[in-house]
């Protein structure tokens, strides 16, 4: 059983600054592109950032310049750092990845269950 497990979440002032980790539960076969979603009540999960294996890195226009997404490929993580906060930031944040399990799967999406960011003004 393949799980994503995200970490960080968690309360900060507008201004401020958070780290949000995910990590692949248990080793496998590939790793393709790898990302942060976001979701707030009554919207639809929007993606913030994503970022391919050899570190192309695509991201929301509102999220430009103040996050900053990156992995570590031989840890099979992905992280994204979050400054100048804003109470719009607020929200579940879902770590995503498209892997392989071993050489005998095909490649499927995978979720994490969500940490929430809360962001005060």
């Amino acid at each position: 059983q393949v799980q994503l497990v995200e970490s960080g979440g968690g309360l900060v002032q507008a201004g401020g600054s958070l780290r949000l980790s995910c990590a692949v539960s248990r080793r496998v076969f590939s790793v393709q592109s790898m990302a942060w979603y976001r979701q707030t009540p009554g919207k639809q999960r929007e993606l913030v950032a994503d970022i391919t294996p050899d570190g192309s890195s695509n991201y929301a226009t509102s999220v430009k310049g103040r996050f900053t997404i990156s992995r570590d490929n031989a840890k099979n993580m992905v992280y994204l750092e979050m400054g100048n906060v804003q109470p719009e930031d607020t929200g579940v944040y879902y770590c995503w990845s498209r892997l392989a399990k071993s050489s005998h799967d095909d490649v499927w999406d995978y979720w994490g269950p969500g940490t929430q960011v809360t962001v005060s003004s």
